[in-house]
Order: C-alpha cells, then sequence, then structure tokens
C-alpha cells in the first residue's frame, strides 16, 4: 500500500474478543471486521482472548502475538492490553482509552472541566468489608444532591446491566447496600429522556451516522434490551458534543450515548468498544467498512 511518499506492507492483525462472551452482538463485530479487512486484502485472524499470550518472564514480556503488525482490541482486559502495547503492538482502541472508558466514573472525571454537559454524578462511597453499615446521613446526603427518582450504575458494565432506578429511600439504600463493595456511581434521573437517546458513531474524532434508540417498556434504551433504533441525522450540537468526547478520550473508535434534557444534549455514557450491529441495520452504513479503511490508514 502507498501512503504520501512512503510505501509500507500491512502483513496481518488480529481481532481479540473476551475469553467468556458469546453474545451474538460481540461476535457479528469480528465477523463484519474480518469480512471488510479482507476485501482490502488484509490478513486477519479473529482470536478469543484466552491464550494466555502474555508472560512477564525474568522481568520481560513475551508476547506470542508479536507477529501481527496490528490489533482491534474489542476486550476490556486491561492488563492484556496494557501489555500487548507495551510490547510494541498497536492497539485500536489504545489501553488507556479502554481503561477510562470502561469505569463510568473514571469517563465522568475525564469528561469533566471541559464543558461537556452530563448527568449530575456522585461517585459511591466505596465499602472495604461486607459488614460495614451504610449510615443514614449516607442517603440522606444523595437525596438532597440529586433528588429522587435517581439512578443508580455499577461502575463497570455494558447493555444495559447493573444500572438501576430508585424512586423511594428505601430502594435507595438497598441499592447501596447491594452495590457497597463494588464501584458504583448515583446520577440524577433524566426523566425527559427516560428510555430514549441518541446513539453517535465516531471514528478518528469524526462522526459517522447516529440512530435514536427508544424502548417502550424500559428507562433503558439499549438494542439487547428491546430498544429499536431508527437512523437520523443529529444535530450539530450532538456532533460536536459527541466528537468532542471522542477527542479528550483519545478514541480511535468510539459510540457515544447523549441523552436529552431540558437544556439539551447531555453525555450519558462513551462505549469504546460499541457494539455496531444494530447502527448497521437501522443506518445502512457499512461501520466495519469505515473501522477498518481508518485502522489501515493509521498503521
Amino acid at each position: 500500500m502507498i501512503k504520501g511518499n512512503w510505501f509500507f506492507i500491512v502483513k496481518k492483525g488480529i481481532i481479540l474478543t473476551n475469553a467468556f462472551t458469546h453474545i451474538s452482538s460481540a461476535e457479528y463485530q469480528a465477523v463484519r471486521l474480518c469480512e471488510e479487512f479482507s476485501r482490502m486484502n488484509i490478513q486477519v485472524c479473529h482470536k478469543k482472548n484466552r491464550e494466555y499470550p502474555c508472560v512477564i518472564d525474568g522481568g520481560n514480556i513475551v508476547n506470542e502475538y508479536s507477529q501481527y503488525d496490528f490489533c482491534v482490541y474489542l476486550d476490556k482486559d486491561k492488563y492484556i492490553a496494557q501489555i500487548l502495547e507495551k510490547s510494541g503492538l498497536r492497539l485500536f482502541n489504545t489501553s488507556s482509552s479502554i481503561a477510562v472508558c470502561d469505569d463510568k466514573m473514571l469517563t465522568h472525571i475525564a469528561l469533566s472541566e471541559n464543558g461537556i454537559p452530563m448527568p449530575k454524578t456522585v461517585p459511591g462511597a466505596l465499602c472495604y468489608h461486607p459488614d460495614g453499615v451504610i449510615e443514614d446521613s449516607m442517603p440522606e446526603r444523595l437525596i438532597s444532591i440529586l433528588d429522587l427518582p435517581m439512578i443508580v450504575k455499577e461502575s463497570y458494565g455494558s447493555m444495559g446491566k447493573g444500572i438501576y432506578l430508585v424512586k423511594t429511600k428505601n430502594e435507595l439504600i438497598k441499592s447501596m447496600e447491594k452495590l457497597k463493595c463494588m464501584p458504583h456511581i448515583f446520577q440524577e434521573f433524566v426523566k425527559e429522556s427516560s428510555g430514549k437517546d441518541v446513539r453517535i458513531i465516531v471514528i478518528g474524532g469524526k462522526y459517522l451516522c447516529a440512530m435514536e434508540r427508544k424502548n417502550e417498556n424500559d428507562y433503558r434504551s439499549n438494542i439487547e434490551l428491546g430498544a429499536l433504533g431508527r437512523a437520523i441525522q443529529p444535530s450539530d450540537e450532538y456532533i460536536a458534543l459527541a466528537e468532542k468526547c471522542a477527542k479528550i478520550l483519545k478514541l480511535d473508535y468510539c459510540g457515544i450515548d447523549i441523552l436529552q434534557g431540558k437544556n439539551g444534549g447531555m453525555i450519558c455514557e462513551v462505549n469504546s468498544n460499541a457494539f455496531f450491529g444494530g447502527m448497521e441495520k437501522a443506518t445502512g452504513v457499512n461501520v466495519a467498512k469505515a473501522y477498518a479503511e481508518y485502522i489501515i490508514e493509521n498503521i
């Protein structure tokens, strides 16, 4: 292939997905990317992240994937990602970007102080022992900040899992008790956007496509939970907001979820490995091709 005045040969790449995941949406991503790379005459293999390819031996990294020119990392295992990267393999997305996006609180912290509108968010008080007592002042303080109902989220999770809408003080206390020994956050409930949001795909910091997701039976708008997606042309405000988030988080590829609040768009979440099957179906845009082309242009 030719890029500018330089000649370079892309030999082969690898797509890594989680060792234990058999979700059809995740499998779809790997299959589609393999198809698009094949059309570009780029040899790519798909492996589950269960081969223990990296060993730190005598203080040095032994990387069994060193023969690859790039890796599309569709997992959230930050340890393997960091080791592969440190040994010289180019990851899409980078390990640091994946780690920040995988933790919902770290995402909001990274985006804060950058003019990014987001729901009011409070990090959960982390308890290190299951016998820890939630004092009466703790739920009272949260209610004074966020009011009821409010959203409680596990910091790690996808497809709408680990997200709870609490409507009463007793429900809040039960959620606090359930999650006290794991990272979690509390957020204001944006009622105007209950069951619906806008998902925008950004590649290389540039808007690609978008859909509105709407769930008539749930406050969560995930396709995997029954929401329906339809193609839309988002406002310039939404596009600029999505592109700004992607650049701040240094993401090669992402799906950005925007809620419609009373005063405009609000960033709900940023997904570094956003499933694109629903997007391709809703919009007709070949997301896999756009991502594959971006990868080849940037190695």
